[in-house]
């Protein structure tokens, strides 16, 4: 049976390294209309589009898709939801998942299985997912963000550092002066910026006072650990497509969604 869930999709025009980024066209609109679309084919009962810009409520409002103009003072994400979710008036049992709004090739099934996962984690507040990291690179990219999980794949920690840290492999790379490479059996896990969360969360998320771990990670989701809700990650076998950031991811997604049309 299909989870019952409301898509909010934040979009903000200040972006610094790729300025107004909502309204960029790819294919004839906007792009965050294109995030909205993969929210509607994940199965989403309602698709929001959170904003602190005019000009995004007039482009959006042309495309027939619900959007909000919220405050334009909100220091998170996460805060801009919890608007939304007083001013729709959700129930705290309503499952809100945070499409992010330069992520046009999000795949509708990882938008729906997020969801899922959290309607089946009643320990949870939150759930988010993960894939496999599988080069070395990647993992000590302070870029990338890794997460560590208990045994009921729960999020232990979510870090910019290498975690877990193979210390026998990184050792012997540094005696032989050779590349280091995953020990047998390594398999640590690139997290996705994708999240699933109870509007009863929501409500209390902006009144936790942020932990010294979140200021100096600069990783919002570790308040939620920091003050003990529970995290539920989803492991993803591979990368979702990669989402917009700068003016050549544009023209690759422009080029991926021409193809399509």
């Amino acid at each position: 049976m299909p989870v019952e869930f409301i898509a909010v999709i934040p979009a903000r025009l200040a972006s610094t390294r790729l300025p107004r980024k909502p309204l960029a066209d790819i294919a004839g609109k906007p792009m965050v209309v294109h995030v909205a679309e993969r929210a509607r084919e994940a199965g989403a009962a309602r698709v929001v589009i959170a904003t602190d810009a005019p000009e995004v409520v007039e482009a959006v409002a042309a495309s027939g898709f619900e959007v909000l103009l919220t405050s334009p003072a909100h220091p998170t994400g996460t805060d801009r939801l919890a608007e939304v979710v007083e001013r729709l008036g959700l129930p705290d049992d309503a499952i809100v998942v945070n499409v992010q709004g330069d992520e046009p090739l999000v795949p509708p099934a990882l938008v729906s299985a997020c969801a899922a996962l959290l309607a089946n984690r009643p320990d949870c507040a939150i759930a988010t997912a993960a894939h496999p990291i599988d080069s070395v690179e990647e993992f000590l990219n302070p870029n990338v963000v890794k997460v560590a999980f208990d045994a009921a794949d729960r999020a232990l920690y979510f870090s910019r550092a290498p975690i877990p840290f193979p210390r026998d492999a990184m050792l012997a790379a540094a005696r032989t002066g050779q590349p280091p490479v995953f020990p047998p059996g390594y398999a640590p896990m690139r997290h996705i910026g994708l999240y699933a969360y109870r509007a009863g969360f929501l409500r209390v998320f902006p009144k936790l006072a942020q932990p010294e771990i979140e200021r100096f990670e600069c990783l919002e989701q570790l308040r939620a650990l920091a003050h003990g809700h529970a995290i539920a990650v989803l492991r993803a076998a591979s990368a979702p497509p990669a989402g917009v950031d700068t003016q050549e991811d544009l023209e690759r997604v422009r080029l991926v969604l021409a193809r399509t049309k």
